[in-house]
């Protein structure tokens, strides 16, 4: 097959590597700029086209590279974030379509951050799938290949990011394969009903900030949707900012009167505080760039986070 490479993150480069290693043939790579939480930049993808002796380009626009698409006659394209809607225009140039890889359970959860807004909802798994594009539209069309990653309370973003790393490359091969084979191969249609959709919008950084007056299994599963690689949960301590990277609910039964925010138990290298249900056990936080114990920062029961 030749394929082109459309959008960015070390996802679609390392997808790009596993394509060619397994005889596939790179026609092109349009690439934009990269999100601080990416470990590839255009940088790198440039450097990959020198390589493959490919034609490259980076812009956020798919369109000014039409004529681009049009002269490479391309089989098929496989596309991971790229920073706009792609239109019809450009998946009509593809005899086989445009695969596109969704980090959520399709046709449920659409949109953006949906691994982090199911970890929020408290899903008992995410879903990951490639699918066909249609153009103009979001996350619609036929899925090729779908798995999933069971979750609980327990589960960090962090631990997601590590399942999408692992399983999106060879996804993109297998639905690759399948279409060679069987160009009108459909797992699965997606149904056009509204009421079965769920549309997830972008989250930001500020969003990570903890309300105490919550319950403590709302705070924790903030805490895992805001972790590494992104900003973290956060509140304050005496004035500074407080990032929580790992934390735990409190099973002591204990019946309590506090302030939700109040220092309730000080460990070996924990501390605890009162929700305005139940408690967390805190373990790792971030203060003036530094990560360590809570219990090196936090000495006395009179204290609050905020």
């Amino acid at each position: 097959m030749r394929i082109a490479i459309l959008g960015r993150s070390e996802l679609l480069y390392d997808t790009a590597v596993l394509l060619r290693k397994n005889g596939n043939a790179i026609s092109c790579i349009i690439t934009a700029q990269e999100a601080p939480e990416y470990l590839k930049t255009a940088g790198d993808f440039a450097l990959l086209a020198k390589e493959l002796e490919v034609p490259y380009s980076c812009s956020s626009r798919i369109t000014e590279n039409i004529s681009m698409l049009a002269d490479v006659k391309s089989d098929i394209a496989v596309s991971v974030n790229y920073p706009c809607i792609i239109p019809e225009v450009i998946t009509d140039l593809f005899p086989y379509g445009i695969l596109n890889a969704h980090g959520g359970d399709l046709p449920r959860y659409r949109g953006n951050a949906c691994q982090a807004w199911a970890i929020l909802n408290g899903e008992p798994r995410i879903g990951l799938c490639v699918h066909k594009m249609v153009g103009g539209e979001l996350d619609s069309g036929d899925i090729i290949v779908r798995d999933y990653l069971p979750i609980d309370h327990t589960t960090k973003i962090t631990t997601v990011h590590h399942w999408l790393n692992e399983r999106i490359p060879p996804m993109f091969l297998q639905a690759v394969n399948i279409l060679q084979t069987d160009p009108g191969f459909v797992l699965e249609s997606q149904s056009k009903d509204p009421n079965g959709a769920l549309r997830c919008y972008p989250r930001r950084p500020m969003d990570g900030r903890i309300n105490w007056h919550q319950t403590a299994l709302q705070i924790l599963r903030l805490i895992n949707a805001s972790n590494k690689p992104y900003g973290g949960a956060f509140c304050e301590f005496e004035g500074e900012p407080l990032i929580i990277w790992d934390a735990e609910l409190v099973s002591d039964n204990e019946q309590f009167c506090a302030v939700p925010g109040q220092v309730t138990n000080i460990g070996d290298g924990y501390i605890e505080v009162a929700c305005a249900e139940g408690k967390l056990r805190l373990k790792q936080i971030e203060m003036s760039e530094s990560v360590g114990s809570p219990s090196d920062r936090i000495k006395s029961l009179r204290k609050r986070l905020t």
